[in-house]
């Protein structure tokens, strides 16, 4: 059986394929059935490369499915692989298969966006609204830029480091203004401002703000479990790159950080083959 994994997000969709005789990884546009029309799906899937589809199992785990829109990204995978078994579930419980396997945990998504779950060892049990940007996802990129330059512009951040951002970004008060208010997807803009943060890290006052940001996701999001005896543990960017303010954090709030992955895709792959196994 050769199985096909996919993890989708908004941007950019990462394909495995695993053969009898090995893996292949490749990398289409993004895919979310709750914002694409099945026409552009269609067209993303077809600009696959060519393999065996003859006995094929494919897992697509993306931002967006979720009941009714994961059964329209069922039926147009079925459409395009009319032999192909085929399931269809969210990017968060991919995220637990990829951090947690079979076993109990929380698992946490820390990119753009932020997200969590309870995870049993087979499904989510619970899960907090991560409410997006605007409303929640604390610590997530998009949030930590919507921080930073509210501290930028009200001056809350020390002069040098207000100095510094000006000089390296390039964007003053009205071009911030303009890109947040007046331009698509000010979310994405404001996650591309946190490698600023990433680059004055040794400063204190930097290390207090990523520390406290992270505090927040646990306490308002891994918290509500009611499960401090679980390791917590992250896929994502921001998880990825700030990986020793996010131990603090949950140490300081009473919790143990487990499996930090960049990218979820290997840990999929790894969990859905031994899982066919043991079907097997």
């Amino acid at each position: 059986m050769t199985h096909l994994i996919a993890d989708s997000g908004g941007t950019k969709t990462s394909w495995i394929l695993v053969e009898a005789d090995g893996q292949r990884e490749f990398e289409t546009q993004g895919i979310n059935p709750m914002r694409d029309s099945e026409d552009d799906i269609a067209r993303t899937l077809r600009s696959l490369p060519p393999f065996n589809a003859t006995s094929l199992f494919i897992h697509f785990y993306g931002a967006g499915c979720m009941p009714p829109y994961s059964d329209t990204m069922h039926r147009v995978l079925q459409n395009i692989f009319p032999f192909a078994r085929i399931t269809v579930d969210s990017d968060m419980l991919g995220a637990a298969h990829a951090l947690c396997g079979d076993r109990e945990g929380i698992a946490c998504i820390l990119g753009t966006g932020s997200n969590s779950c309870l995870y049993d060892g087979k499904k989510i049990v619970s899960n907090v609204s991560p409410l997006g940007w605007i409303l929640g996802d604390e610590g997530s990129g998009a949030v930590l830029g919507r921080k930073l330059v509210g501290n930028v512009l009200k001056g809350i951040f020390s002069a040098e480091l207000c100095q510094a951002f000006a000089e390296e970004t390039g964007f003053a008060r009205i071009d911030i203004i303009d890109r947040v208010y007046r331009q698509p997807q000010p979310n994405r803009f404001l996650a591309s401002l946190v490698p600023f943060l990433g680059r004055h890290r040794d400063s204190a006052e930097v290390h207090d703000f990523l520390v406290d940001n992270f505090r927040s996701f646990f306490n308002r999001n891994v918290a509500n479990y009611g499960r401090r005896d679980l390791p917590v543990s992250f896929v994502g960017g921001i998880a990825s790159n700030y990986t020793s303010e996010l131990e603090e954090a949950a140490r300081r709030e009473g919790f143990r950080l487990g499996r930090v992955l960049k990218r979820p895709i290997h840990g999929m792959a790894d969990y859905l083959t031994h899982w066919n196994q043991q079907a097997e």
